[in-house]
């Protein structure tokens, strides 16, 4: 299973590591065998810190059950009471003001984050930006003493399968560490982990804790953001993920910008191609994305692009598949043009594509709190931007669940990421309004109408 681990400045601040790409050797004789990581080591360790992320969650009531709690939760007996987590993880700083880059699942809904850093001095931190579609967060030290050691950013499209890396965090909780490895893999995707899938993979020794931590190259420079594992045993067994540097920097500058990210919308769903779909189409191999649906008046559709043409590279970087063209297309700023090769009836054409943001809608998201069987969800009036998000038509219309929080009582009635809610009760939902009224309710029973998967699914449960 693939298991998360639980691990304002100027734009000038964020540079990009300026070292040339040295020519790559292995090592040619038993001194060079010899030799150490730790001047890197040593450059690096200072500038990765500990996160300590404190949440308070409401603990369950005596009995567990909503019909007693329904009739004794105002009973001081057996009321819910606050019950206190913490999570530990790994940040790096990435500039000098103390600004620090993470995993988003290690200060998720925390209330009170805090880093430590090599030299063991403690501070409270604040949350600049939280980004959940990268699994990344932006941290702010806040009263900062110093100007802080950083880590330059390397360019991960730099990388190379077999390149050397170290991978430095607080594993376990048991102080700041360091493990070597090679790159296993570049552009892993379809691992379910993030939003854009597109990691580094490595063999460096990756644990619960080290999450948000750095992967460095050889130059000392940051590569990626040490995210999550492959394993059977909650230890690393030599496989670990890491979020690209370039993806990492885009977070980093919107956090430096005042915290707020707009991402390029393409306007297109796309899928994968299998050996029969790339041989129907007279492609050699099944690499690329196959387009299936264009949204009217989207970028896509202003750039000509039509169901049936299949993107092979984006600004001459070749695409695997629809999550590589998703990583790219995330990568670039709002604004900008770029060139996709595209295959369209047995040959290829280049074709410019305008880098817009999503449009703007008038529903907002919603989220769903209280004493409901739908608190922890959150809903939105779907969109198509919306719609592509959540890998819907963009024909779909209706009142879609955005996010379902683990352990809520909307992930106990069965709610997921996706759902579409067509009916509550017996009565249609066409707006946000109507289903944040309803969803307040407490009923004996709920009938719950929903789209999943294309299929429609109705179930009664208990209020």
């Amino acid at each position: 299973m693939f298991r998360p681990m639980i691990f304002a400045v100027a734009l000038a601040l964020l540079p990009l590591a300026a070292h040339g790409q040295a020519e790559r050797q292995v090592p040619q004789s038993t001194g060079q065998i010899q030799l150490s990581y730790a001047p890197v080591v040593a450059e690096v360790a200072p500038a990765v810190v500990n996160v300590y992320a404190t949440r308070v969650e409401q603990g369950r009531t005596l009995t567990g059950d909503p019909f007693f709690d329904r009739f004794f939760g105002t009973s001081p007996f057996f009321q819910q009471r606050p019950q206190t987590s913490q999570s530990l993880g790994s940040g790096v700083i990435v500039a000098e003001d103390g600004m620090i880059l993470t995993n988003n699942h290690v200060v998720a809904g925390a209330t009170d984050i805090r880093v430590v850093t090599n030299d063991g001095r403690e501070y409270p931190v604040r949350l600049v930006l939280a980004d959940s579609a990268s699994d990344l967060a932006v941290l702010a030290i806040e009263n900062a003493d110093r100007v802080f050691p950083t880590v330059a950013f390397a360019d991960s499209d730099q990388l190379a399968v077999g390149d050397l890396v170290l991978a430095i965090g607080n594993p376990f909780g048991v102080g700041q560490s360091v493990s070597s490895g090679i790159v296993s893999a570049l552009a892993r995707t379809g691992m379910g982990i993030t939003d854009y899938q597109f990691f580094i993979q490595t063999d460096a020794a990756i644990n619960p804790g080290n999450s948000g931590g750095a992967l460095v190259d050889m130059n000392g420079d940051l590569v990626g953001i040490n995210t999550a594992i492959f394993t059977r045993s909650g230890g690393s067994q030599g496989i670990g993920f890491a979020i690209p540097s370039n993806m990492a920097r885009v977070i980093a500058t919107a956090g430096a910008a005042g915290g707020e990210i707009v991402r390029p919308w393409f306007g297109a769903q796309m899928q994968m191609l299998d050996a029969d779909l790339a041989d129907s189409l007279g492609l050699d191999t099944p690499r690329g994305a196959l387009i299936t649906e264009v949204a009217p008046d989207g970028p896509a559709a202003r750039a000509g692009l039509d169901s049936g043409d299949v993107v092979t590279a984006i600004d001459g970087v070749a695409v695997q598949d629809p999550e590589a063209l998703n990583y790219r297309i995330a990568t670039k700023p709002v604004g900008e043009t770029a060139a996709l090769t595209v295959w369209r009836n047995g040959s290829e054409m280049t074709v410019d594509i305008g880098l817009a943001a999503p449009p703007s809608t008038s529903d907002r998201e919603v989220a769903i709190s209280g004493n409901t069987r739908f608190a922890g969800a959150t809903a939105a009036a779907l969109s198509p931007a919306l719609a592509q998000r959540l890998g819907l038509g963009f024909s779909t219309q209706g009142i879609a669940i955005v996010t379902v929080e683990p352990g809520s009582p909307a992930q106990r009635l069965g709610l997921q990421a996706g759902d579409i809610i067509l009916a509550l009760n017996g009565m249609e939902i066409r707006d946000i309004e109507t289903f944040q009224s309803l969803a307040a309710q407490r009923p004996r029973a709920w009938e719950i109408v929903i789209q999943r998967g294309g299929r429609m699914i109705r179930s009664i449960v208990g209020g």
